[in-house]
C-alpha cells in the first residue's frame, strides 16, 4: 500500500499544471531582458526617434484611453483624464528632451569621465486611479532612460492599460525598437506581481498604488521608487487674492474628480478672512455644508474610519446624493467646516473624492502648526499649497512643514504634479525621508539610471586623457558609442519568442545561429522547470 501512495503521489506531481500566467509573466521578463540589452545600445538620436514615435501614439489616443478608463474603473471624467494623458505623450518628452541620459559626460576639471548604465528591465505598478496616463508616463520615462518596462496595472484597470502599452509598443517598434521593449501584464494578481517584484531579472520596482502595494514593493529585495500618499493642506493667506484663490482651488480638487494625489484636502484660513473666503468659494461652485450635512458626509465618507472605496473619483454631486445632501446639479465640490484636526476628526484625512474640510485660525502661526498636524495624519513628504503674495510667509510655511513641494498660487492638483508650475511633469511625487521613500522630487527618467565614474589621480602631475574623441565599446555586439552623437545603428539582438510561438521557416530560412537556438532551448527548459516547482 505504501508503494501504492508513494506511486500515486509521484504521478499527481507529474500532472500539475504550471500556472500559465505565472509563466507568462516570467516569459515576459526574458523578453524584457533581451530588449533591454538591445535598446541600451541605442545611441540618443535612436532613442529620441522611439520616444518620438510612442508620444505621438499617446496623444493621438488620448480621448479614446481617457473614455476606455472611466468606462473601466468608474473613477474620473473623460476630458479631464484626456488633458492627462496629453500632458505626458509631447510636453513630457519636451521636458526631457535636453537632458543627455546616453553619452558619456567629461569633465576636465575634475578629471572625470561618467559613463550613463541604464537599469535594464523596470517593473511599473500603475493605478485604477490614473490607470493609463501612468502607463503613458512610465513608458516614456523607461524609453528616454533606454531601458526596458514591463507594466503591471490594477485589475480594475487592467484592460485599458494592456491595449494602451500594445499601442505604444506597436509604435516603439515600427521607428525600429527592439520587440518586447514595452510588455504588460495581462491578468496582474497579488501572488503574480509579489513573484515578478523578487525577481532578479528586474532591476528596479516603480511602484504607485496603495500603500501595501508600495510597501510590498520596498520589500522585495529589488530596488524600488514608491511614492506615499497624499493630503495636501492649503493656507489661505490675509495677503491672497480670495476670488482667485478659491477659484484655483475648486478647479483643482474637481479635476478629474479629485483622483490626483496632489489635489488639495484641508484649506486653512485665519477666522477674520472665513467668512469672504466662504463666500468667493460659493461663487466658485462650492456646497458649503451645514453642520448637520458635515455629520451625514463624515458618516458616509468613513463609516469605520477609512474612505468609503465607493465614494473615490465620483463627482460632487453624486457623493451628496448618495451622503443624503441637497445640492445644486452645478455643485463642483463639497467643503465641510470642521472643528478641530486630528485622528478622531477623518474629514482631516486624504479624500481622493471632491470633498474639502475648512479649518479657521486665529494666526499664521497656528495655520503652519494645522498644516503640519494634518501631515502627521497622512501625506508627510508630499505637497502643500500657499495663496498669497508674502514672500517671507510663504518661505516660513515652506520651511517649516515636512513636505517636498509647495505650491505657490496655484492650483496644487496639477502644480506639485508639474503641469502648471516649472516642476518636472510627473505621475509620481516622491515624498523623500519624511514619507519614507527613497527619492524626494518628482520622478524623471535620469532616477532609471546610473553613471559609472572613471576618477582620476587628483594630484596634479597626473595627466587626464583626451577622451573628445573617443568611442565606449559596448560588450554585447562591440558596437561603439561616441562621446559625441554617433550615426552607427546598434546590432540587433535576437529576441525570445512571444509565448506560445514558434520560428516559422521563413525565420529559419533567414540564419538563425547556433547560439540563438541554444538560447530558445535553454528559454524552453527553464519555463519546464519552473512548472514543476
Amino acid at each position: 500500500m505504501r508503494k501504492m501512495h508513494e506511486f500515486m503521489q509521484q504521478e499527481q506531481a507529474r500532472l500539475v499544471v504550471p500556472d500559465q500566467d505565472l509563466a507568462c509573466g516570467l516569459l515576459q521578463l526574458d523578453r524584457a531582458e533581451w530588449a533591454a540589452r538591445d535598446f541600451a545600445q541605442f545611441d540618443r538620436e535612436q532613442v529620441l526617434r522611439v520616444a518620438e514615435a510612442v508620444a505621438k501614439a499617446a496623444h493621438d489616443n488620448a480621448a479614446f484611453y481617457a473614455e476606455w478608463a472611466v468606462r473601466e474603473t468608474g473613477y474620473g471624467v473623460v476630458e479631464h483624464k484626456q488633458k492627462k494623458n496629453e500632458s505626458v505623450a509631447y510636453p513630457l518628452l519636451d521636458f526631457y528632451r535636453d537632458l543627455d541620459l546616453v553619452h558619456p559626460r567629461v569633465d576636465e576639471a575634475r578629471k572625470m569621465v561618467e559613463i550613463p548604465k541604464p537599469a535594464g528591465i523596470v517593473l511599473a505598478l500603475t493605478p485604477a486611479t490614473n490607470p493609463v496616463a501612468t502607463v503613458y508616463y512610465k513608458v516614456m520615462l523607461a524609453l528616454l532612460s533606454r531601458n526596458a518596462i514591463v507594466i503591471s496595472p490594477h485589475p480594475a484597470a487592467s484592460r485599458c492599460c494592456n491595449d494602451a502599452a500594445r499601442k505604444l509598443d506597436a509604435a516603439a517598434h515600427a521607428a525600429g525598437a527592439p520587440p518586447g521593449l514595452i510588455q504588460c501584464i495581462e491578468r496582474p494578481s497579488i501572488p503574480l506581481v509579489d513573484t515578478l517584484m523578487r525577481s532578479p531579472q528586474v532591476a528596479v520596482v516603480m511602484a504607485t498604488g496603495g500603500g501595501p502595494m508600495v510597501r510590498a514593493a520596498y520589500s522585495s529585495g529589488n530596488p524600488a521608487i514608491g511614492v506615499g500618499p497624499g493630503n495636501a493642506p492649503a493656507y489661505i493667506d490675509t495677503s491672497a487674492d480670495m476670488r482667485k484663490a478659491a477659484r484655483m482651488i475648486v478647479s483643482s480638487k474637481s479635476f478629474d474628480n479629485s483622483v490626483l494625489c496632489t489635489s488639495e484636502s484641508v484649506l486653512l484660513v485665519q477666522q477674520k478672512d472665513a467668512q469672504r473666503f466662504e463666500r468667493e468659494l460659493r461663487a466658485a461652485g462650492a456646497h458649503l455644508c451645514q453642520e448637520r450635512e458635515v455629520e451625514r458626509l463624515r458618516a458616509y465618507l468613513f463609516p469605520d474610519g477609512d474612505l468609503n472605496p465607493a465614494a473615490i473619483g465620483k463627482s460632487a454631486v453624486w457623493i451628496a446624493r448618495e451622503a443624503g445632501l441637497k445640492v445644486l446639479p452645478a455643485t463642483q465640490v463639497l467643503v465641510a467646516n470642521v472643528q478641530h484636526i486630528g485622528v478622531d476628526e477623518p474629514l482631516t484625512k486624504e479624500k481622493l473624492c471632491p470633498v474639502l474640510a475648512l479649518y479657521a485660525v486665529d494666526s499664521f502661526e497656528r495655520a503652519t502648526r494645522s498644516a503640519q498636524m494634518i501631515l502627521r495624519l497622512s501625506g508627510a513628504g508630499h505637497s502643500a499649497a500657499f495663496h498669497g503674495n508674502d514672500p517671507q510667509k510663504a518661505l516660513d510655511f515652506a520651511a517649516r512643514l515636512n513636505v517636498y513641494r509647495v505650491v505657490v498660487n496655484a492650483p496644487c492638483a496639477q502644480g506639485a504634479s508639474g503641469f502648471a508650475t516649472h516642476l518636472p511633469p510627473t505621475f509620481m511625487i516622491g515624498t523623500g525621508y519624511f514619507g519614507r521613500s527613497c527619492v524626494g522630487e518628482n520622478v524623471g527618467p535620469q532616477h532609471l539610471v546610473h553613471w559609472t565614474r572613471l576618477a582620476y589621480n587628483k594630484d596634479m602631475s597626473e595627466v587626464f586623457g583626451d577622451y573628445r574623441h573617443l568611442r565606449v565599446t559596448a560588450p554585447a555586439t562591440g558596437k561603439t558609442r561616441s562621446t559625441a552623437a554617433t550615426q552607427a545603428a546598434p546590432a540587433r539582438v535576437q529576441p525570445p519568442l512571444a509565448a506560445g510561438t514558434l520560428p516559422t521557416p521563413e525565420a529559419a530560412g533567414q540564419g538563425i545561429d547556433r547560439d540563438f537556438l541554444r538560447q530558445l532551448i535553454a528559454q524552453e527548459l527553464r519555463e519546464l522547470g519552473r512548472g514543476h516547482r
